[in-house]
């Protein structure tokens, strides 16, 4: 489970929102990528969200992350 790390109600709905901002970027930019690189998406937002100041911002280091 990739949000396992995270405890706090808050901390989970920031990365959820998170990850889905970013999945839209992404698939936006990549309308055949496979549904299963969301997985690896969600696990690059769980390593993140410590760093990130806000969901925008955990968005946007996790597309980052993910496409480098």
């Amino acid at each position: 489970m990739p949000f396992s790390s995270l405890t706090g109600p808050v901390d989970l709905a920031r990365a959820h929102a998170a990850l889905e901002a970013a999945w839209a970027e992404i698939k936006a930019q990549q309308p055949d990528i496979d549904e299963r690189e969301r997985d690896r998406l969600a696990f690059i937002v769980a390593s993140l969200a410590p760093l990130a100041m806000d969901e925008e911002d955990l968005a946007q280091r996790a597309a980052e992350k993910f496409r480098s």
